[in-house]
């Protein structure tokens, strides 16, 4: 997980608008995994090691169901620490009968699917970096059947126990409207393109296969979500220190970017209007 962590800037909790927080609870918790840190009557905080939070789900007052080709989440992804790890969650989606897709992609291996609201999740496992191929500065991924029966073997007698203490938010990939404008913004921020793909950009520090990914799969210039629509309330990029932080904020405002200091963090969009905070490791 050390692409996760200083000296790069990576991906934080997720925060999504839910329709039925109730319904949705009870998702992520038995299906998904996690644990809750904090519960109120319309927020829950979510984590896997019971410390810190990597999943927000609030259900505002007026939610209507996600909008269908808008601009926002694709998915988010769940980076588990072993191999195993991910053959004993193959093993917990098969009993409990979850439609699953999945994807070997060189780089990684995992398992794709939605909630009930239809936000994407992926849950993968990273092959070890000095197994990545690199030409020209782009890394090699590729969207192959995944082996699953492998992946199994891989966890033994093993059973599935929620999501491991070392899961992280391994990366995040957004519906934008334009790519160009999207990858102007990005690099300001402090990401590189780590790999082209039809109609999507896949963006990294520390020469990670992605921390991001970006697509005009929706449509190029795809509209934004209304404000009550179900989906990405917003997402977090952790930066290593407060002026790795400071020069980022700096170049984007320099693009005309608003961005508004909070308590302890900042907030912006990118934009396509995907919401994003921006706070230090800590």
């Amino acid at each position: 997980m050390k692409f996760h962590q200083p000296p790069h800037i990576y991906t934080g909790e997720v925060h999504l608008k839910v329709t039925d927080l109730d319904k949705m609870t009870n998702f992520y918790t038995q299906i998904i995994g996690f644990g809750i840190l904090v519960k109120t009557y319309n927020r829950v905080v979510l984590t896997a090691d019971g410390k810190n939070p990597l999943l927000v789900l609030e259900q505002p007052e007026h939610i209507l169901p996600k909008e269908p080709r808008r601009t926002g989440l694709y998915h988010f992804a769940l980076l588990l620490p072993t191999r195993a790890d991910l053959g004993k969650a193959i093993k917990h989606f098969s009993r409990n009968e979850v439609r699953l897709g999945a994807s070997d992609h060189l780089v990684s291996e995992a398992l794709y699917l939605s909630d009930p609201d239809g936000n994407g999740i992926e849950i993968y496992r990273d092959r070890e970096p000095e197994a990545w191929k690199w030409q020209n500065n782009f890394v090699a991924m590729s969207t192959d059947p995944l082996d699953a029966r492998a992946i199994v073997d891989a966890s033994g007698n093993e059973e599935w126990d929620g999501l491991p203490e070392g899961t992280v938010m391994g990366h995040v990939h957004l519906h934008v409207a334009n790519l160009p404008e999207t990858q102007v913004f990005y690099e300001a921020l402090g990401f590189e393109i780590a790999t082209h793909y039809p109609q999507a950009l896949f963006m990294s520090t520390g020469n990670y296969h992605h921390h991001l990914g970006l697509n005009t799969w929706n449509g190029a210039g795809a509209p934004r979500p209304s404000e009550e629509s179900a989906g990405l309330g917003a997402y977090t990029l952790v930066f290593p220190e407060d002026a790795t932080m400071a020069a980022a904020i700096a170049k984007i405002e320099g693009l005309g970017t608003t961005v508004k200091s909070k308590v302890d963090h900042f907030v912006t969009e990118d934009p396509s209007g995907n919401e994003i905070i921006l706070r230090v490791h800590r």
